[in-house]
């Protein structure tokens, strides 16, 4: 007599192991939480949240992204059975996923207590070049336009003493022609030129949390050549984490070696 097999439905359910709910979680974790710290950035630019709810947003996810390279790590060294393969690949890519949320964060954080908590950058700290055109965009900025004085001169020195004036051997109406070429190949949207002046102001914004800094150079002759001072200030924040700073010097370099170039 030959008992008939029970059907798909009386057969008992194999329910996945500790080692493949382990990778499952992780990845799910790590996914969610790298989806979170670009979304921090991005809905921040888009206006969608004010910046400092996307720096906690951030936060939380460098925590999601910690826990979930935890879960995978202990998928990792699970003891293996069936599926090996499947979920060691899956327990590998919420690894690097849950470290990337987690690194980034950190990282943002170094750079912020590494360099002064000062948001305003001049190569001429006793005459600073003076903001005109882009003052009225300014209005509902949390920074006045207004130098910070002798704690921002002292921080500076003391973090970027490589900021100085840029001296050119070129007349003034060339450098200004370069300069402003300068500045539109830097992306900025430029706000004013005056070369009457040797003036150019402009509005540089950032790609991630869409933060606006404003530029404004100067360009006066000096002696059979010129020379060149600059300004960048953000609009919000009390550090910058350096970007006006790195901005600066990449900006004169680029000027330099553009007037260099003839």
């Amino acid at each position: 007599m030959t008992v008939p097999s029970p059907g798909p439905s009386l057969l008992p359910r194999k329910r996945p192991g500790t080692r493949a709910a382990l990778a499952r979680a992780a990845l799910l974790l790590s996914a969610a939480a790298l989806l979170g710290a670009v979304a921090s950035g991005l809905g921040s630019r888009l206006g969608l949240w004010p910046f400092r709810s996307g720096f906690a947003i951030l936060t939380y996810a460098a925590y999601g992204g910690a826990a979930g390279a935890v879960l995978s790590l202990a998928a990792l060294v699970w003891p293996r059975g069936a599926r090996s393969f499947a979920i060691t690949v899956s327990a590998l890519v919420a690894l690097c996923l849950g470290f990337a949320s987690f690194a980034y964060p950190v990282y943002y954080r170094h750079i912020g207590q590494s360099v002064p908590r000062i948001h305003d950058i001049t190569t001429d700290v006793e005459n600073p070049p003076v903001f005109v055109a882009v003052v009225p965009l300014r209005a509902a900025a949390e920074n006045p336009v207004t130098y910070g004085g002798a704690e921002v001169v002292k921080a500076q020195h003391d973090g970027y003493p490589e900021i100085v004036p840029l001296h050119l051997a070129a007349p003034p109406a060339e450098v200004f022609k370069a300069a402003l070429a300068t500045a539109t190949d830097a992306g900025w949207d430029v706000v004013a030129a005056v070369p009457a002046e040797g003036r150019i102001e402009a509005t540089a914004t950032t790609f991630w949390y869409g933060f606006k800094d404003d530029v404004v150079i100067r360009i006066a002759a000096e002696g059979q050549g010129t020379k060149v001072d600059m300004r960048s200030e953000s609009r919000v924040g009390r550090s910058d984490f350096g970007v006006n700073a790195r901005r600066v010097a990449t900006y004169l370099a680029a000027l330099k070696a553009r007037v260099a170039g003839g």
